[in-house]
């Protein structure tokens, strides 16, 4: 099984704590996420669940968080059938706001066709992160 490695950024004029305050309030990921509703717990150790689609039509993503550091980073791994890894969000100082950084390490299912499948959806994902991120940052600073 190969692994492949996404990430995005996005600064924000909120401060980390108040970014960190809508990212990790799951209910609310719609609002920055297209096409995703979240919902879990807020320390180490609990599950989240994400579902990302249109109507029935979509991908349920489960996660266990395994880093909470309280308005600065919250880590997860992924234990679906279909996405497993690892992944992160980071939230640091810059000028008077905010970096929000979100890292994806995912193992590619159905090995070579896999791989070739990324080359197609690794920007479409890149796309849909950076996306969401500058969503979060704006609605931060509301």
């Amino acid at each position: 099984m190969s692994q492949v490695a996404v990430h995005a950024e996005a600064l924000s004029q909120a401060p980390p704590e108040r970014v960190f305050e809508v990212l990790t309030d799951w209910p609310r990921h719609a609002e920055w996420m297209p096409f995703t509703h979240a919902e879990g717990g807020d320390k180490t150790g609990d599950e989240l669940k994400a579902w990302t689609g249109i109507g029935p039509v979509g991908l349920l993503d489960t996660m266990v968080i395994t880093d909470w550091r309280e308005g600065r980073r919250v880590a997860v791994r992924h234990t679906g059938r279909v996405v497993r890894g690892e992944a992160f969000f980071k939230i640091v100082p810059a000028g008077t706001g905010s970096r929000v950084v979100w890292a994806e390490r995912v193992d590619l299912p159905l090995g070579p066709l896999g791989r070739a499948g990324w080359l197609v959806a690794g920007p479409v994902v890149k796309a849909f992160m950076t996306v969401g991120l500058r969503r979060l940052a704006v609605l931060s600073q509301a």
